[in-house]
């Protein structure tokens, strides 16, 4: 079973939520939690693990080979990218651009563009008392998270059987990296808060959950300040509100020391009882 934990925009809860409900439901259950959020993964700091795998991610970019080369100009033709022009009797690569999809160099009709790797980040697997973690991390100054989010997706699938529930901690937002992140999940939460900006993030992220057709609910976070727009909204569009954590300095301090709730606010606990019951009786067998 695939979840993912989502929301419209950065800040609301999505690394809170992923690692204390992970922490709790793999005191019962096999569970493995992914930071999908490669461009700025934190999920790791509020977890006690040890190094058991570590390899570098790849993208395939192509290279230039002048010596067959005919400067016909079918690369430049045929990238929907432009990471490929040709000025004069030159070809350019521009790696940051390409999407990888093979066409200048399947297409090319003397071979001149063969596909190489080239570094784009990193995934590691950590082992902590109870469950998997795994991490991926683009290098600085890449830009494309889409490719290093679908190879950390398929280590997953391909180290852990669907007996166990995987937990998806998405990047922020409702661009490209979060639908690569949730379009195989079998169900998401979005998280949001009880403010103005909450809620205008959060329907544009209902609607893209919409769009995919995904079966989805609602945690609110800090729950007790802003207004009470998301639950009359939920209220009016029948979405399930299955958690409210709520506003509590003592959440904040032991959240700014990189600690788990659950275990430490009874009130936390409460509510992720509330959204594991929910689970199970809706997905999890």
């Amino acid at each position: 079973m695939k979840i993912a934990i989502a929301s419209g925009k950065g800040g609301t809860g999505k690394t809170t939520l992923s690692t204390n409900l992970a922490s709790f439901m793999a005191e019962k259950r096999d569970v493995v939690l992914s930071d999908l959020d490669v461009e700025e993964p934190n999920s790791g700091l509020f977890l006690k693990s040890e190094l058991f795998f570590a390899e570098d991610k790849f993208k395939m970019i192509p290279e230039w080979n002048n010596v067959d080369c005919t400067l016909c100009g079918k690369c430049q033709d045929v990238c929907n990218y432009h990471a490929i022009i040709q000025i004069v009797d030159t070809i350019m690569v521009f790696p940051e651009l390409c999407h990888s999809c093979f066409a200048c160099s399947e297409l090319c009709p003397t071979n001149s563009l063969p596909m190489g790797q080239k570094k784009m980040g990193e995934l590691q697997h950590f082992k902590t008392s109870t469950f998997d973690f795994i991490e991926s991390k683009l290098l600085i100054g890449e830009e494309q998270a889409v490719p290093l989010i679908k190879q950390t997706l398929d280590y997953v699938d391909e180290n852990f059987s669907t007996d166990v529930v995987k937990i998806y901690d998405s990047p922020p937002g409702t661009s490209c990296p979060v639908i690569e992140a949730t379009k195989d999940a079998d169900f998401i939460i979005l998280i949001t808060e009880p403010t103005p900006f909450g809620l205008n993030d959060v329907i544009l992220a209902i609607d893209t959950m919409k769009e995919l057709k995904k079966d989805f609910a609602i945690v609110i976070n800090r729950y007790g300040i802003g207004n009470d727009d998301i639950l009359k909204y939920c209220d009016e569009n029948n979405i399930p509100i299955i958690g409210k954590i709520p506003n509590q300095r003592a959440i904040a301090e032991l959240y700014s020391k990189g600690e788990l709730l659950y275990d430490k606010i009874p009130e936390v606990k409460t509510e992720l009882e509330n959204i594991v019951s929910y689970l199970e009786s809706h997905i999890l067998k």
